[in-house]
């Protein structure tokens, strides 16, 4: 019998040296998270590529749109992680800063 093919995302990278190991773009440090924010806007793929001071093509742009299709909870996750990381952030500024005001 034989076992169905593993999808592949020719321009998706997981390196744990880049951003924690997060789903990129091949040889850039765009995260698929990115890319899926400018879909939520409301950009067009095409309009994504104008974006990024790194010049992306569209089969990048299509390719990570293609790995959160088939793995939402990944990128969400990532995105709620970011958020966490986000509120942490602030919360030990405003302490820090309400400690050191003269």
């Amino acid at each position: 019998m034989a076992t169905a093919a593993k999808p592949f995302y020719g321009h998706i990278t997981h390196n744990p040296r880049v951003l924690g190991g997060r789903a990129c773009i091949d040889d850039t440090r765009i995260r698929v998270l990115d890319i899926v924010q400018l879909l939520h806007e409301g950009r067009r793929p095409e309009e994504m590529l104008d974006v990024f001071a790194v010049p992306l093509t569209l089969a990048q742009v299509h390719a990570a749109l293609a790995y959160y299709y088939d793995h939402p909870q990944e990128v969400e996750e990532a995105y709620r992680d970011g958020e966490r990381w986000e509120a942490e952030y602030e919360r030990d500024r405003a302490e820090y800063l309400s400690r050191h005001q003269k």
